[in-house]
């Protein structure tokens, strides 16, 4: 699964899944782009990449709550002569609560934060993809696209609508083997997943602690996975390996999902 060669866009990258992702591509030769809005933080990570393959790794700073920022800076990118081979869409969630109480502005908030930024960037992207007939697009979901979450219910909806669109995108770049596939994790010991469980020991009795203990029972395999662990799925489907897996959903969840 070595990716010598290969340049890779990845989102949200300064922390999370999107961090353990950005290193594994490195590690394993790719050229990593980092996109995240902090350029303090991005040259950190930028600074922490390994190069075994002297790659010349660097960054987009742009803030995924302004699309038109998004697009300005992508554009500019691409001009500059540089095609990626992989992307990975990866964005932090929107914060959790029922769907009944949600406010309008919050889906439109998520839908822009996600689809319209995830669109923005494939748009700028492909053009490349396909002249040289190899791309692989990521998404980073959430498992509630094959089974909706509690009290998660503007993610639910905004996830729903990325997996539709990601397979949509799927049966239209196939032809040009350009792959597009979504990864589903469960739940994940990051700065999001310990927001919500910050959120749901506000509302409730429960302590943290007991919280991440309901959340790793749920699983089979009794308890909450590493960002590493989800980033080796994304890097597999980012691979030559992968080469016949398009339009699908994989769970990275250690079997909570009670659907196959």
């Amino acid at each position: 699964m070595e990716l010598s060669g290969k340049h890779a866009i990845v989102c949200g990258s300064t922390q999370g899944i999107g961090f353990a992702t950005a290193q594994l591509l490195a590690e394993r030769g790719a050229r990593v782009t980092l996109l995240a809005r902090n350029e303090e933080k991005l040259m950190e990570v930028r600074s922490e990449l390994p190069c075994p393959e002297n790659q010349k790794h660097d960054y987009i700073m742009a803030d995924f709550s302004n699309p038109a920022e998004l697009k300005m800076e992508i554009e500019k990118y691409i001009k500059k002569g540089n095609s990626p081979d992989i992307l990975i869409n990866n964005t932090g969630g929107p914060k959790g609560g029922p769907i009944i109480k949600a406010e309008t502005s919050e889906f439109i908030s998520a839908f822009n934060q996600h689809l319209i930024c995830n669109h923005i960037l494939v748009q700028a992207i492909y053009p490349k993809m396909k002249e040289k007939g190899w791309g692989r697009i990521v998404n980073v979901i959430s498992t509630s696209v094959k089974q909706p979450l509690p009290n998660l219910g503007v993610s639910n909806t905004i996830r729903g609508a990325v997996a539709n669109w990601s397979k949509t995108l799927a049966n239209e770049l196939g032809e040009f083997n350009i792959t597009v596939n979504n990864v589903l994790p469960g739940a994940t010991n990051t700065s999001r997943l310990q927001s919500i469980a910050a959120n749901k020991s506000s509302s409730t009795d429960q302590s943290m602690d007991e919280i991440f203990a309901q959340m790793a029972k749920a699983s089979p395999m009794q308890r909450i996975a590493e960002a590493e662990e989800i980033a080796e799925a994304i890097a597999f489907l980012a691979s030559d390996r992968a080469s016949y897996i398009n339009g699908i959903n994989v769970p990275v969840d250690g079997g909570r999902t009670k659907s196959l």
